[in-house]
């Protein structure tokens, strides 16, 4: 199903005006673009792999109202989840090279995916590159409040002897890997249930429906109090919002995959305008410092943010390949 959000003719009106007063007060955004008669002189689609409500979709609505008030042109999201992410990809690599379509999912579907689908419609090193990642921040591991385990060793001692399954938003995402992975290492038996999102992932949880899950802290805070506890958090630090939930590294997990911190990238058909790249991300890292998205990553317990064109290439080159290795090393297929 596709979702999509076009702006109303009120925020048109708006944007419009913005933009005139930027044009006004010498923007070099405007005279750089806008005077010359090229990109962008039409809207600009940001396609989103998830459904309305996540992480990736709050963080593509809030950079997207960003860039169209700085660029003057509407940004629309358009939803186009299912598949483990890869529709939404997939209608991204297909689109023309002009600036006019971007995509934005979970870095395990971009960097992982090459591995954990023997086939795909698109070529991930070829049809696609980076604009930035946003940051996503520690995931934090939640479990149903009535298993009696308080950190993430005690409940693979219960997992062993009780049924168990771990609620995944998308097939191969990094709960996924981090089921499989310790199905390996502990002999345990924790079976994925993918989710469309993560919202009806922590429902599921939250009724006992699943035992475990782990994803964002504001999808998690949700059902906090409706039968969920934090037994963990992912990453090399504690999460802003769960300051005394040590990290699983802490917890003496040194499985690589658990030290590790995702994203959020936003990509673009390969053959876009090395200019339009270099804009696109400068607009990110201009919206990460603005009153609007610091709310937003404290709302999401996110301390870091996105980089330029430059950084982000220079984290895609050093991290992918790791990111990648682990998906071989788990051995996991999906078709």
């Amino acid at each position: 199903m596709i979702y999509k959000t076009p702006p109303s003719r009120r925020q048109l009106l708006q944007t419009a005006a913005v933009a005139a007063a930027l044009s006004a007060a010498g923007s070099p955004l405007s005279h750089a673009w806008a005077q010359s008669g090229k990109w962008p002189n039409k809207p600009i689609k940001i396609i989103v792999a998830f459904p309305p409500g996540g992480l990736t979709d709050a963080l593509a609505r809030s950079y997207g109202e960003h860039l169209s008030v700085r660029l003057g042109v509407p940004v629309v999201i358009e939803n186009r989840p299912g598949a483990g992410a890869i529709i939404g990809i997939d209608a991204a690599a297909k689109s023309p090279a002009d600036g006019y379509t971007l995509v934005m999912s979970t870095s395990g579907t971009f960097w992982q995916n090459r591995i954990l689908y023997s086939k795909l419609p698109y070529n991930l090193d070829k049809d696609l590159t980076p604009v930035t990642v946003f940051p996503s921040g520690p995931l934090v591991v939640g479990i149903n409040e009535k298993i009696s385990a308080n950190n993430m060793a005690e409940f693979v001692a219960w997992a062993k002897k009780n049924p168990a399954s771990m609620g995944t938003y998308a097939p191969g995402s990094y709960p996924h890997m981090v089921a499989d992975q310790t199905n390996r290492i502990h002999g345990t038996q924790i079976q994925s249930v993918h989710y469309r999102g993560e919202a009806p992932m922590w429902l599921d949880v939250a009724s006992g429906q699943s035992q475990i899950a782990i994803g964002s802290f504001l999808a998690f805070n949700a059902v906090a109090s409706r039968g969920v506890r934090p037994i963990g958090v992912t990453g090399s630090y504690r999460s802003p919002k769960l300051p005394n939930v040590p990290t699983l590294m802490e917890q003496g997990d040194t499985a690589k995959l658990v030290t590790l911190e995702g994203g959020l990238p936003l990509v673009a058909p390969t053959g876009t305008p090395e200019a339009v790249l270099k804009l696109l991300a400068d607009e990110a890292v201009a919206w990460s410092n603005t009153d609007k998205a610091a709310k937003l990553r404290e709302t999401f317990a996110i301390p870091n943010k996105p980089k330029n064109l430059a950084g982000t290439r220079k984290d895609w080159e050093t991290e992918v390949p790791v990111w990648i290795k682990l998906a071989v090393d788990l051995g996991i297929k999906l078709d």
